[in-house]
C-alpha cells in the first residue's frame, strides 16, 4: 500500500509498506480522505520536530471505511463508514479528575503516533465514532476541526439571542462562526484578510476588517451598546489579546481557542472592571463528536465550501508547498487511495 511519512527538513516521501492485519481491539480503515490542519503545517515547518517520531506518517482529520477487525471489537462491522476522535488516552490517572481529552498523558494520534495519511491505517476501535451510510466521506473529513468548534461554543456556555463576535476568520474560526450562528447568537467575526471576508459573506456569516473599521464601535452599534456576550479568540495574535478584553461587555466570556506558545499580555483589569470570564477550551470531547456528526449528517450547514482543494495521497509535497505559497485557502483534503 502507499504511505505518506514526514522525514524532517520540510520534506515528505511517498512510499510502499505491506498492509497489517488489526491486532486485538483494532480495526483497520482504507482511509477516504485526510485533511490538513494548521498543526500538519507547523510539523512540516519542523516547529513539532522534538514531539514527532522521524520518520512519521501524520494526520488526524479523516474520514474512512473500516477494511478489517481485529479480536475482541465489537459494535462496529467491515464496511462501516467511520471517523477517528484522535485521543489515546489509555495512561489516564486519577489527578486527571476523569478529563481524559485533557490528561497529562494523552497521546494525540496522528502527532505523537502515525496517523492518516496513508491508504489503509490500523487503529484501536475505541476512538471510532460510527456514521451513517449516506454520510458524504468528503465533508466526514471536517468532522474533527468542526469537533473543535463546537466544543470551544459548548464551553462558552453561549445561549440563543447572545452576540459572539469571533477573533479570526480561518478555517477553525469559520466553523466557530457556523456552530455558534446555529446555536441562534448573532455572529461577527473579525479578519484581516479581505479574501476570507468575501469567504465569510459566501456563507452567510457577518464580518469586518479591524484595520479598516473600529470593531468595538462597529459591535457597540450592532447591539446596542451592550457588545459581545461571548469573545472566540482564535486568531492567536496579539492584537485580538488586545481587543477581546475591549469588545466583551459586561460579564462576557472570552473563550481562549488560538494556541499561543509563549507569554503574552493581557489586559487583567478589564476581567475585574467588566466582571468577566477567560475559558480554555483544548480539543474535544465524545459529545462534541456525535454533535458535529449530526450537523455534518444534516448537512444544513455550507461546509462543502469549506474544502478549497481535493489532491492525491501521492502529491503530498507539492500540495504542503503550495499550502506555504497560498494561505488563503481553507480546507485542503488528500484523497488516500490515489
Amino acid at each position: 500500500m502507499k504511505a505518506t511519512v514526514y522525514t524532517g527538513n520540510q520534506s515528505f516521501a511517498v512510499i510502499e509498506k505491506e498492509i497489517d492485519m488489526p491486532k486485538k481491539g483494532e480495526v483497520r480503515i482504507k482511509v477516504a480522505y485526510s485533511g490538513i490542519c494548521g498543526t500538519d503545517v507547523h510539523i512540516y515547518h519542523g516547529m513539532m520536530d522534538k514531539r514527532v517520531s522521524i520518520p512519521q506518517t501524520i494526520g488526524h482529520e479523516m474520514s474512512g471505511v473500516i477494511d478489517a477487525m481485529g479480536e475482541e471489537v465489537e459494535g462496529f462491522q467491515v464496511g462501516d463508514k467511520v471517523v477517528v476522535r484522535p485521543l489515546d488516552d489509555r495512561l489516564v490517572q486519577p489527578s486527571d479528575k476523569g478529563f481524559n481529552h485533557i490528561c497529562e498523558k494523552l497521546k494525540f494520534i496522528g502527532i505523537d503516533s502515525p496517523g492518516s495519511m496513508q491508504q489503509y491505517w490500523n487503529i484501536p476501535a475505541f476512538v471510532l465514532h460510527k456514521l451513517k451510510p449516506e454520510t458524504d466521506l468528503k465533508l466526514a473529513a471536517l468532522i474533527e476541526p468542526l469537533s473543535v468548534a463546537v466544543h470551544d461554543v459548548r464551553m462558552s456556555g453561549l445561549e440563543a439571542g447572545e452576540t459572539a463576535v469571533v477573533l479570526g476568520g480561518g478555517p477553525i474560526g469559520l466553523l466557530v462562526a457556523m456552530v455558534a450562528k446555529e446555536a441562534g447568537a448573532k455572529v461577527i467575526i473579525s479578519e484581516v484578510n479581505e479574501t476570507r471576508i468575501k469567504m465569510a459573506a459566501d456563507f452567510g456569516l457577518q464580518a469586518v476588517n479591524p484595520t479598516k473599521t473600529d470593531l468595538v464601535q462597529y459591535v457597540r452599534e450592532e447591539t446596542e451598546g451592550r457588545l459581545a456576550d461571548v469573545v472566540f479568540e482564535v486568531a492567536g495574535v496579539q492584537p485580538a489579546l488586545d481587543v477581546m478584553t475591549e469588545v466583551a461587555g459586561i460579564r462576557g466570556r472570552i473563550v481562549m481557542v488560538a494556541i499561543h506558545g509563549q507569554k503574552k499580555p493581557v489586559d487583567l483589569f478589564k476581567f475585574f472592571w467588566k466582571e468577566l470570564k477567560l475559558i480554555g477550551a483544548r480539543v474535544y470531547e465524545k459529545e462534541d463528536y456525535e454533535k458535529a456528526i449530526t450537523l455534518v449528517t444534516a448537512n444544513e450547514l455550507p461546509f462543502g465550501k469549506m474544502i478549497t482543494d481535493v489532491q492525491p495521497l501521492s502529491k503530498i509535497q507539492e500540495v504542503f508547498e503550495s499550502i506555504d505559497k497560498n494561505p488563503e485557502g481553507l480546507k485542503v483534503l488528500m484523497d488516500c487511495q490515489l
